[in-house]
């Protein structure tokens, strides 16, 4: 690993570190508690697909006439992610994307995906994000974590989207959580194997070959650039500050729902 890697990844220890230990992951308890998790998270994993996309757009022809496009590296580094983030294999050995997976997950375990359905329609008819969040009802957190995501898309700096999908992203599910997720769907008789069957996928794809190749595509961006090194720390750092506050927003819904139950 390069040096602006590690001085990059220990720049971000005690954020990352603030994301694992958040009290979120310890108040789900039930399965009302996850179908709110949930709710909020579908968002994330939506637009980290959007975030993929636009790396591979960026850095491969995806218009005709064809014409080769960057290097043969940063090629070959997204399309084999693209390949196993948008045509991975599900539960009963189907190819889908990790976000159609998560959406079957949402669906065994009884979490409404009306919104999140509902805001992917008004995307599709033409409708601006605003628009979208509106007709869907987003949660104000999951709107501002989106947002940022395609703030940095529209920037037009491809080394910065990928920093943000290599170090702000979705490898930082703590093993606590795994463990309760596994255990929640003992005692629930497999009401949520999809979900288990989705961490573990991720876990596996995700925060191992998935990651190393995102590192090395983000050091080939950012190459010999101090600026582009900086720029893709800062960008790093409000990546991870937006996952806090979307887990704020989790956190804060279930209190609300426990406390209107109690």
């Amino acid at each position: 690993m390069s040096i602006e890697l590690q001085k990059i990844q220990e720049s971000l220890a005690s954020i990352k570190e603030k994301i694992v230990q958040h009290k979120v992951y310890r108040i789900i308890s039930t399965i009302e508690d996850l179908r709110i998790f949930m709710r909020f998270h579908v968002y994330a994993v939506w637009d980290f697909m959007s975030l993929l996309k636009a790396l591979q757009i960026n850095l491969t022809c995806t218009t005709l006439p064809w014409f080769p496009v960057g290097s043969g590296t940063t090629r070959a580094l997204i399309n084999e992610i693209v390949a196993g983030e948008e045509s991975d294999v599900d539960a009963s050995g189907n190819k889908k994307s990790h976000f159609e997976m998560y959406l079957d997950a949402m669906e065994q375990c009884g979490a409404d995906t009306s919104e999140i359905r509902n805001f992917i329609r008004a995307l599709q008819s033409g409708q601006t994000l605003d628009q979208a969040f509106t007709s869907a009802g987003t949660p104000m957190e999951a709107r501002e974590f989106v947002n940022f995501t395609f703030s940095v898309i529209n920037s037009g700096k491809t080394y910065n989207a990928a920093a943000a999908f290599t170090f702000g992203r979705e490898d930082l599910i703590p093993n606590m959580f795994h463990a309760m997720v596994t255990d929640l769907n003992e005692q629930l008789s497999g009401q949520i194997s999809l979900f288990k069957y989705y961490l573990d996928r991720h876990i596996e794809v995700d925060g191992g070959h998935h990651s190393h190749l995102a590192l090395e595509m983000t050091a080939a961006l950012c190459n010999q650039s101090i600026a582009n090194w900086q720029e893709a720390e800062v960008c790093s750092k409000e990546s991870l500050n937006q996952r806090l506050k979307l887990w704020d927003g989790v956190y804060n819904e279930i209190i609300k729902s426990k406390h209107a139950v109690s």
